[in-house]
């Protein structure tokens, strides 16, 4: 269970590998992290099925969002709502590091949205599956791909 977002590709990448170290804290301790997974990383060979439809995806990050933001208020998903009883699968194609670069900084405004590489799409349940990928749940480790994911309306009751 979780509430905001799921990832599974680059950003998982980074999170694993910034887990495993002790030093440094703060910020910095994801960034460089971050540096040391796109000196190696390559785009993942997904397959997607996303309310029914199956495809084979190569990409750099699958994230099915609940919310807008993971990671310090990077604003993957600006048009997410907790509350309309949908998923937004957030898929970055397959790009070169340098373009994937150039990207993220778009990110923490929610500017990326409108770049080529970027797909949203509503869905309500999402299936995926790739060969040692691992996922993350509101920057929390959940396990290796294969899962499902799938959105129950009105699931938690909140008190304002």
């Amino acid at each position: 269970m979780f509430a905001g977002v799921v990832s599974a590709g680059f950003d998982a990448a980074v999170n694993e590998r910034a887990n495993g170290w002790r030093w440094p804290s703060g910020k910095i301790r994801y960034q460089l992290p971050m540096l040391r997974e796109l000196a190696s990383f390559w785009a993942i060979d997904y397959t997607v099925t996303a309310d029914g439809e199956q495809w084979q995806q190569g990409a750099m990050l699958i994230s099915v969002a609940n919310g807008q933001s993971i990671g310090g208020g990077m604003r993957i998903v600006p048009g997410a709502a907790l509350d309309d009883g949908y998923l937004d699968l957030f898929i970055v194609n397959r790009l070169s590091r340098t373009r994937l670069l150039a990207v993220f900084p778009k990110v923490f405004a929610g500017k990326h949205v409108g770049h080529p590489a970027v797909r949203l799409r509503r869905v309500r349940t999402v299936e995926l599956s790739a060969g040692n990928i691992v996922a993350y749940a509101d920057g929390e480790r959940i396990g290796a791909l294969p899962m499902t994911i799938e959105v129950v309306p009105r699931a938690v009751c909140v008190l304002a």
